[in-house]
């Protein structure tokens, strides 16, 4: 799972709340950053002999997928605003948002201007958020201090057909999907379109374009392995679709039962048929393999019959568990993605004492923050 799926933070420039924010999304100051993350990354796994690492970059805008904004109120207007790292007391208005979508920009001064223009949207109305897809389409969530009504409602689905996306709309223990919760999202992976439903308020990969390179690389250093694979922490399905190409079988493993659901209908919509998925944690799926816990939600596996070379996991920003780095380093292949160096650094330390560091790669899914994501393919010595 890769960590920070919220809208990041605006650039320190602006220094009032009364001027929209500035933004520095130039060529220019993104390679500099890029080669700052690449020189930390480097320096910080010194110690265990990586391998030359693999850097692969993010365009310098447009390439957030989904964006939060805060609903700043003022007068008889509302505008979009953000808090700003370091004074979350501080809240700095904007007009766009450069980092995320082509659609997602071309859609929100015209969203604001329906807003604006509709006390019945515009009251109460705290937080927008908006998800994407390189496919043009948009979800857009408005979330309320207040009950929605049907009047809201039939306002909403005008505006959304107006602007030709999807609206939904949240208050307290209210939730009203207007057409649909989720948008369709197509990544082309080695020339092959894998077509995902990405549901709102649930976990997705925020950069498009890196988690295509993700999925590329993953699937190309595993196209030799055979046998079968197990991922943990799987959320809807992003690497296990294109990796199922390269095993016989594949055994994924979440513990969120709406990504289990996702996951499950983009297995069917992408008519892959060797998975199967599991609704367990990490540390229940360690206990059921070695037999020291029965489970009923594998009463349809029989666990015996994987023959599994290589295990795939995605940690949050914790990392692997104890009970985990024990399970996966009987493994002759590991695929390490990780969303926090720290934590890699740490489980790398314990991996490499069964398994030799064999790839090593950057992938700058949040430009313009601190945030690395790092992926690691390890062997087993």
């Amino acid at each position: 799972m890769t960590a920070n799926n919220t809208t990041q933070h605006a650039p320190a420039l602006a220094q009032t709340t009364t001027q929209p924010v500035a933004f520095d999304y130039t060529s220019a100051s993104y390679c500099a950053q890029l080669e700052h993350k690449k020189n930390t990354t480097v320096a910080q796994f010194s110690d265990l002999g990586i391998p030359e690492l693999a850097v692969f970059e993010s365009p310098a805008e447009h390439y957030r997928m989904r964006a939060e904004f805060k609903i700043w109120h003022q007068g008889d207007r509302c505008d979009y605003a953000m808090f700003q790292p370091g004074t979350p007391k501080k809240t700095y208005t904007l007009e766009q948002f450069p980092a995320a979508s082509a659609t997602i920009n071309e859609l929100m001064p015209a969203l604001l201007a329906q807003i604006n223009a509709n006390e019945l949207l515009k009251r109460k109305l705290f937080q927008c958020e908006f998800l994407s897809t390189t496919t043009g389409e948009c979800l857009i969530t408005l979330i309320y201090h207040k009950p929605l009504t049907d009047e809201w409602q039939a306002l909403a689905e005008t505006i959304a057909a107006q602007l030709g996306c999807h609206i939904i709309g949240r208050a307290r223990k209210q939730k009203r999907v207007l057409s649909r919760n989720w948008v369709l999202e197509e990544l082309t992976i080695n020339e092959q379109v894998y077509a995902y439903e990405h549901v709102e308020a649930s976990f997705t990969q925020p950069n498009a374009k890196i988690c295509a390179d993700m999925l590329t690389w993953a699937q190309a250093y595993t196209q030799h392995n055979g046998g079968d694979l197990l991922e943990l922490y799987c959320g809807n399905g992003n690497f296990t679709l294109p990796l199922a190409k390269n095993f016989d079988r594949v055994l994924a493993t979440e513990i969120s039962k709406s990504s289990v659901d996702s996951a499950k209908r983009n297995m069917a919509r992408n008519t892959v048929g060797n998975i199967e998925f599991a609704r367990l944690s990490s540390e229940e799926f360690t206990q059921a393999l070695e037999g020291a816990r029965e489970f009923r939600r594998l009463k349809h596996l029989a666990l015996d019959s994987y023959h599994f070379s290589t295990v795939l996991v995605d940690p949050p920003r914790a990392g692997l568990d104890e009970g985990t780095l024990n399970l996966i380093n009987r493994f002759e292949h590991i695929v390490y993605i990780s969303c926090n160096p720290d934590t890699l650094h740490r489980d790398l330390l314990i991996l490499r004492n069964t398994h030799s560091i064999e790839q090593f790669a950057l992938f700058d899914q949040f430009p313009f923050t601190h945030h690395r994501e790092c992926g690691v393919i390890l062997k087993r010595k």
